[in-house]
C-alpha cells in the first residue's frame, strides 16, 4: 500500500510495487520511501555503477560513457547521487533519454548533495530510501544504504576507487548477494585506481565495453551500439562541429540559456567539455565517428 504525502510514497514489503530482489539481501528494509516515477521499479533490468568522490577526468568519462549505453539499452542506471562518478553516471543514464534511480542515505526530502541532477532525477527517475522523511544524511547511514544499490541491481560497476572506499562496500555487498561485480582498469600510478585494481585481483571481471558487461548480465541481449559516445545529445552533437558559445548553442538547439549552462556545467564536471578562453565551449573529446 503506497501512501502519499506531499509528493513522497511510502511501500511496503510484500506490497505490490515492492521490488523483489531486496527480500533476499541482509536486513531487508520493511519499508521504502520514493520520490518521482514509482514505475521506474517495475523496470526488469538494473545496473549498479558506483566509484570515487574525488575522480579523475577519465574516470567521469567512463562512468558517463557506460551509462549512457546503459539506458540506450534500456537498462535502469543505479547509483547513490554522490559527486563524481555517482552523479556522473546519473546524469549519463538521462542524457542518453534513460532512466536511473538514486538509493539515498537520508530521507528523500532530503537529498544531499543538493543541485541540479536531483531536479533532472525527479523529472526522470526516482528517489529511493529507507530512511524515512526528515532523516538527514549521516555517515554510518551511507554504508548501509549500498546494500540497496547492490541489491536492486543485476550486477555492479565500479569505475576509480581509493583503496579505502564505500564503493568497495557496495561490491563485497555485491558479491555477498550474489550478484555480478565489474570493474574498469585505472592508472596504475594513481590513487583512485586502487580501489578497482584490488577487486580486479579478487576476481571482479575487468570490462572495457559497456557491452560486455551487458552480454555477461542478459546473454547477449543488447544493442551493440558502435555510434559515437555523443549520440543522443543535441548540445554535445552541436559542439562535435566545432567550438561554440552558450548563445551559439541556444540558437542552434533551441534551449534556453540559463538551462543550457546547466547542462554545460555537468558536461564539464564529467570532463565531456572544457570552457576556454571567450567563454568557447569545446567537446573534451572529439569521436572519430561523430558528426561532421
Amino acid at each position: 500500500m503506497g501512501e502519499r504525502e506531499q509528493e513522497i510514497l511510502k511501500i511496503e514489503s510484500g506490497g505490490p510495487t515492492w521490488p523483489q530482489t531486496l527480500e533476499t539481501i541482509d536486513a531487508p528494509p520493511e519499508a521504502l520511501w520514493l520520490r518521482g516515477d514509482e514505475g521506474t521499479l517495475s523496470r526488469p533490468r538494473f545496473v549498479a555503477i558506483v566509484g570515487s568522490r574525488s575522480p579523475t577526468p577519465y574516470g567521469l568519462e567512463q562512468a558517463r560513457r557506460f551509462a549512457m549505453s546503459f539506458a540506450a539499452n534500456g537498462i535502469v542506471v543505479v547509483s547513490g547521487l554522490a559527486r563524481g562518478i555517482d552523479a556522473a553516471a546519473h546524469v549519463g543514464a538521462l542524457d542518453a533519454g534513460g532512466e536511473t534511480i538514486a538509493v539515498l542515505g537520508c530521507g528523500v526530502d532530503r537529498p544531499w548533495p543538493k543541485g541540479e541532477i536531483t531536479r533532472r532525477v525527479l523529472e526522470q527517475g526516482l528517489l529511493m530510501s529507507e530512511y524515512a522523511p526528515g532523516t538527514d544524511p549521516r555517515p554510518h547511514h551511507f554504508p548501509l544504504r549500498n546494500r540497496l544499490i547492490s541489491g536492486l541491481s543485476s550486477g555492479v560497476l565500479v569505475i576509480e576507487a581509493a583503496a579505502r572506499s564505500g564503493s568497495l562496500i557496495t561490491a563485497r555487498w555485491a558479491a555477498d548477494q550474489g550478484r555480478e561485480v565489474f570493474a574498469v582498469p585505472g592508472r596504475v600510478d594513481h590513487p583512485m585506481s586502487r580501489g578497482a585494481h584490488k577487486l580486479l585481483r579478487e576476481g571482479a571481471a575487468l570490462v572495457e565495453e559497456p557491452g560486455e558487461v551487458l552480454s555477461e548480465l542478459f546473454e547477449g541481449r543488447y544493442i551493440h551500439d558502435e555510434g559515437p559516445l555523443i549520440r543522443g545529445d543535441d548540445v554535445l552533437t552541436e559542439l562535435a562541429r566545432g567550438e561554440r558559445t552558450a548563445d551559439e548553442l541556444s540558437a542552434a538547439t533551441g534551449i534556453q540559456v540559463r538551462e543550457l549552462l546547466a547542462r554545460l556545467v555537468e558536461d564539464e564536471l564529467a570532463g565531456l567539455v572544457t570552457r576556454g578562453p571567450g567563454g568557447l565551449y569545446r567537446l573534451s573529446r572529439r569521436s572519430a565517428r561523430g558528426p561532421a
